[in-house]
């Protein structure tokens, strides 16, 4: 296969030739094949947001070498850097990115409008894209009609739009609960197997990383280390999901139990004549019975005695 991201020791500056000039990547140079899904691995700090800037065209690397699908980026002018972004690269973010006032269909169109395209052709992509990624039912929802798992899955169909050679994912499961993230996760695979996409994935996660290709570990804004994780790839996705399966039977077993308690209290609730719910030391609730039955009865023996009481005392008071 042949090299579709090239990187040469790319050095990234910023304030450059200020008194606060501040050098985040030092040097980095990285190959990427076509049809590869690989990891950019680094804690905060370590330089990978600049590095995925990079890659993704958003910023020029201040020196280096960096050839894209066959294209210098150093030496392309701005409108053709955004034919790149808009033709080449599909990007996924963490927060999603959507246009808020616009459906789910319409955000998908966006690239391809930008990108010249008739209308006819545009729906039809967008229809095909929403199915893709099991949305079809979904497309006339808006952003905030959406959960976080399908807004970003919305994302990655909008990104797949123009039928771009890469997909760039900054952290695209980290807003996301586990279960949705399984989901972000495995439509990754599907488009990386199914419809052969380069996938460069940038995650602090090392669990997501050992479901990628290679991973490739960056500190302090240096690649510290590449890893072939090919053989261990499938093992790792099979783990995960298994763990995740794991988690949702006992997230649905929690469930289960606070509707079981919902339901015992709604049993044991008081009738007002019979029963109280009070609490123990522990803070449990039980059921007690009043027994205002035999309450009733005891006040009628009483009043039965008094009446007695009054007529021997009346009697003995005439003797």
């Amino acid at each position: 296969m042949s090299s579709i991201i090239k990187l040469e020791n790319i050095v990234k500056k910023f304030y450059v030739g200020e008194p606060n000039e501040l050098e985040i990547l030092h040097g980095i140079s990285l190959e990427v094949e076509e049809g590869e899904f690989v990891s950019i691995v680094g804690p905060s700090g370590s330089g990978k947001s600049t590095l995925m800037n990079t890659i993704g065209v958003l910023d020029r690397p201040t020196s280096g070498k960096y050839i894209l699908d066959g294209i210098d980026v150093g030496e392309a002018k701005e409108a053709e850097l955004s034919d790149i972004r808009n033709q080449k690269i599909g990007f996924v973010f963490q927060t999603y990115n959507l246009i808020s006032k616009t459906n789910a269909l319409k955000n998908i169109e966006l690239p391809m409008l930008y990108a010249g395209i008739e209308r006819s052709t545009r729906l039809k992509r967008s229809k095909e894209l929403l199915e893709l990624v099991e949305m079809g039912d979904r497309a006339k929802h808006l952003p905030e009609e959406l959960s976080g798992g399908q807004k970003q899955r919305v994302a990655i169909a909008r990104a797949m739009a123009n039928d771009p050679a890469i997909i760039l994912a900054d952290e695209p499961t980290g807003a996301l609960d586990s279960k949705t993230g399984r989901l972000v996760m495995d439509l990754f695979h599907k488009l990386n197997k199914e419809k052969k996409k380069t996938i460069v994935l940038i995650t602090h996660s090392n669990e997501l990383a050992g479901e990628t290709d290679r991973i490739i570990s960056i500190r302090d804004g240096k690649i510290i280390s590449v890893k072939n994780n090919l053989k261990n790839k499938d093992k790792n996705i099979a783990k995960n999901r298994s763990i995740n399966d794991e988690e949702a039977k006992l997230e649905e077993k929690s469930k289960l139990n606070k509707n079981d308690i919902k339901t015992i209290e709604e049993k044991i609730q008081p009738d007002n004549e019979n029963t109280t719910l009070e609490e123990d030391n522990n803070g449990t609730k039980s059921q007690v019975k009043t027994n205002n039955k035999k309450k009733r009865k005891n006040s009628k023996k009483n009043n039965q005695k008094e009446k007695i009481d009054k007529k021997i005392k009346k009697e003995g008071g005439e003797k």
